[in-house]
């Protein structure tokens, strides 16, 4: 009987069927070997859920904060480079459009500084290190080893970041994409994620971070510490909560700024203290590169953080650095430096000038929307001195009109910053106590003046 059955299950298994006249048995064995594929398909889904789950269980979901009284930036940083010996030798000429944006690769969040850089993995482990290297195996210590600030770790900057998302960036440049953060005790931070460095060796990166790390000053954005991880260069910034000057100046205000007269003031002596600080009271000094009205930050009492300095060029006393590759802002480099390279702290002191302008006039260094002849400030700036119309320069949306002798005072500070030959610029310790004195000086004038006028007209009767 067994055998029976066993012939008739033969027979029938061996019957084709009407599925490209396949046999029986081969149809229930593809069948069977799709339903298997299915299952183990399922369940990989299945473990990359659970896994993506777990992960993004810990980060942080901190947002950026909506400044609703901050307006929005005007533009983007514009960048200047060169590339050949051929282009030191002549002046960059702006073309017809209403900034220079030089391409300076992909954006990306990711670039690989070193061939030597360690994998997320081995990076974030926190024994067998060597802690005095940026290059090889890399500890993560809560204190950095360089004597200051913290050594942030890529899992926290990510937690207080909403994972480096887009909604958090704050800022973007030639240096890189800033970040809005918050640590896990609630401190606000400014991530910014250093790009397109492939020149900036290991140890470059280590005296730099050293050295800016120490930099102490009212004036300056304080660095807090850094990150070296896999192939993430990171520095973490105090963050200063009410935009920059780009924003207050010509960004959508209304009418009337509320930059009153003394607060811009405030502004430019806080600036060049700062300025002051980074070419005469630190050695090696510090020549910033790229000073400009977006680097001017603003806390909610209107006092002065100047900002990205955090790969600005470390000099040796009295010697001036050549370069082939031009860092800055078209409108605000010096002459020198963009035609020949030659970089020293007058390239600052140049790009002070032009701030000083742009903030007493509220117009923008260089801007193709105007009329020939005002589409550069310098040039117009100069013609209207020339011509007696000094006060027609001013912002018109400033509410009250600053004091005639005031006014002119900046301004011959100004005009004295931009001078074409380098050599006759003041320092910046001259250039805070012109505007100190003439600060003085203009509110002495505001507060006695009627006084004086009217002991004046007592004497003379």
């Amino acid at each position: 009987m067994a055998v029976l059955d066993t012939g008739f299950v033969d027979t029938e298994l061996s019957k084709k069927t009407s599925i490209f006249g396949l046999h029986l048995w081969v149809v229930i064995g593809v069948v069977v070997g799709v339903v298997i594929v299915l299952i183990l398909f399922l369940l990989s889904l299945c473990i990359t859920a659970c896994r993506r789950r777990s992960s993004g269980g810990d980060k942080t979901k901190n947002r950026r904060p909506a400044r609703e009284t901050t307006p929005v930036p005007s533009k983007d940083i514009s960048e200047i480079t060169r590339h050949s010996a051929a282009a030191d030798q002549r002046p960059i000429v702006p073309t017809a459009v209403p900034e220079i944006q030089i391409d300076m690769g992909k954006v990306e969040h990711r670039v690989v500084f070193s061939d030597k850089g360690t994998s997320s993995g081995e990076s974030r482990a926190t024994s067998g290190a060597d802690t005095g290297s940026f290059g090889g195996n890399i500890s993560l210590p809560e204190v950095s080893h360089l004597g200051w600030g913290r050594w942030y770790t890529l899992r926290e900057l990510e937690a207080a970041s909403n994972g480096l998302s887009h909604e958090n960036v704050i800022g973007e440049g030639g240096y890189g994409i800033v970040y809005y953060g918050v640590l896990a005790d609630n401190t606000k931070i400014a991530i910014k994620n250093l790009l397109n460095n492939r020149g900036q060796a290991e140890k470059e990166f280590k005296v730099e971070v050293d050295a800016i790390g120490r930099v102490r000053h009212k004036n300056l954005v304080r660095l807090l510490g850094y990150c070296v991880e896999g192939a993430y260069r990171m520095l973490v910034y105090e963050y200063v909560d009410n935009g920059n000057l780009e924003q207050w100046l010509h960004g959508d205000v209304g009418e009337v700024s509320p930059l009153t007269w003394e607060i811009r003031m405030s502004i430019i002596i806080g600036t060049a203290k700062g300025l002051a600080y980074l070419h005469e009271g630190l050695e090696p000094k510090v020549v910033h590169r790229d000073i400009k009205s977006s680097n001017i930050l603003l806390d909610r009492q209107w006092h002065t953080k100047l900002s990205d300095f955090g790969l600005a060029k470390l000099l040796n006393s009295e010697i001036s650095y050549v370069t082939t590759r031009v860092m800055g802002t078209f409108g605000y480099v010096a002459p020198e430096y963009a035609c020949t390279g030659q970089l020293n702290e007058k390239s600052d002191v140049y790009s002070f000038g032009i701030l000083i302008m742009e903030i007493i006039t509220g117009r923008s260094p260089v801007d193709y929307a105007r009329p020939k002849g005002e589409v550069n400030l310098v040039e117009w700036l100069k013609m209207m001195v020339g011509n007696r119309k000094s006060e027609e320069i001013i912002d018109p949306k400033l509410s009250e009109k600053p004091a005639s002798k005031a006014m002119k005072r900046v301004i011959l500070v100004a005009l004295r910053c931009v001078d074409p030959e380098a050599q006759k610029r003041p320092k910046m310790g001259n250039v805070v106590h012109m505007l100190e004195s003439e600060d003085l000086g203009s509110r002495n004038e505001r507060q006695t003046g009627p006084e004086s006028s009217r002991d004046d007209r007592q004497t003379k009767a």
